[in-house]
């Protein structure tokens, strides 16, 4: 059996997990920092990284715990090294290196967009080729065409904010709390989209825009300041929800895949994946989705990627900027 250890530090969670071969996950552990951030309102990097460094062992320790594994049944260590906050992904890499050594086991610095794309894959989840790729993320929103599973080409990515960015901060508009995406979808739920937010960039190519749909939202609170939150939340969804299935649907007619792989942060959203179901099941596109806990960032998906790079030559290079093709 082939057990990979996958170290995730990319940004403000601490998260480790051992995976095997199949995709199965037997343990992943995740240290939140969101008690670190939340008064600010997004991440500050410096307080990011000390607190990996206080957190890693001890969820190195709890993950071969409870996967019950010791390091020597261990095939290899992949970290991520970008792209990424560079303090939390020194924390990372450092810490695999020194594993890597002490433990005798190939090491391999990981590509954490690669490792969303293969969350897809966690627990028996499978993709058919070619297929579209949507990267919704806090920190990424891209679309990508897969001719097979080594192949890559970007189509389009967002030219200022990416939709998880937009999430974060029209909730701390609202002041409903850190991080923003589970909150205002949650809250959306109980609304109505009485507002028609502006649909940035909808049938303009593949590109993104969502720096003016917030700008939008901040506006309409200063114009209207007892505006109903749910209403707010629900109709700033809907625009983030029409721009994104809007954007899937004219890449399936242009490219004809066979799958719509959608995976990031904001895969989790409920409303996202109600709406991707619908827009598959219409165009007879396979939809291919990551398990709801492995939307977000962890280490399962890093494990999952390291796969693809056994027997290659390591790269432990930090690279907050890495793109999505670089394997």
């Amino acid at each position: 059996m082939t057990l990979i250890l996958g170290i995730e530090t990319s940004c403000d969670d601490t998260s480790i997990a051992v995976v095997d071969e199949h995709g199965h996950v037997l343990a992943c552990k995740t240290a939140s920092q969101v008690e670190v951030h939340e008064g600010y309102g997004g991440i500050y990097p410096e307080f990011a990284s000390r607190a990996h460094v206080a957190a890693i062992i001890p969820t190195l320790e709890a993950t071969l715990k409870a996967a019950s594994v010791t390091p020597d049944q261990l095939s290899a260590i992949g970290v991520t090294r970008g792209p990424g906050l560079i303090g939390s992904l020194l924390v990372g890499i450092h810490t695999a290196s020194g594993l890597g050594v002490g433990w005798g086991l190939p090491t391999y610095g990981i590509n954490h967009l690669r490792g969303h794309l293969r969350s897809a894959l966690l627990e028996g989840g499978k993709v058919n080729y070619p297929a579209i790729v949507l990267l919704a993320s806090g920190g990424h929103t891209l679309l990508a065409y897969m001719k097979d599973a080594a192949s890559m080409e970007l189509v389009g990515t967002t030219r200022d904010d990416s939709v998880g960015e937009a999430y974060d901060k029209v909730a701390r508009m609202l002041n409903l709390g850190f991080p923003g995406g589970p909150i205002i979808d949650q809250v959306a739920k109980t609304g109505k989209a009485t507002t028609r937010f502006p649909r940035p960039m909808l049938g303009k190519g593949f590109e993104f825009s969502f720096s003016g749909l917030k700008s939008s939202v901040r506006r309409h609170l200063e114009q209207n300041p007892e505006a109903h939150v749910p209403d707010v939340a629900a109709s700033f969804v809907a625009a983030c929800m029409d721009v994104l299935i809007g954007k899937c649907k004219a890449a399936i007619e242009q490219y004809r895949p066979a799958s719509l792989i959608v995976v990031g942060g904001v895969s989790a959203s409920p409303q996202l994946r109600a709406g991707m179901a619908t827009l598959c099941a219409s165009k007879g596109v396979h939809l291919a989705l990551p398990p709801q806990q492995w939307s977000t960032d962890n280490g399962a998906m890093i494990a999952m990627a390291t796969l693809d790079y056994l027997g290659t030559t390591p790269d432990m290079e930090v690279n907050p900027n890495l793109p999505i093709g670089t394997l």
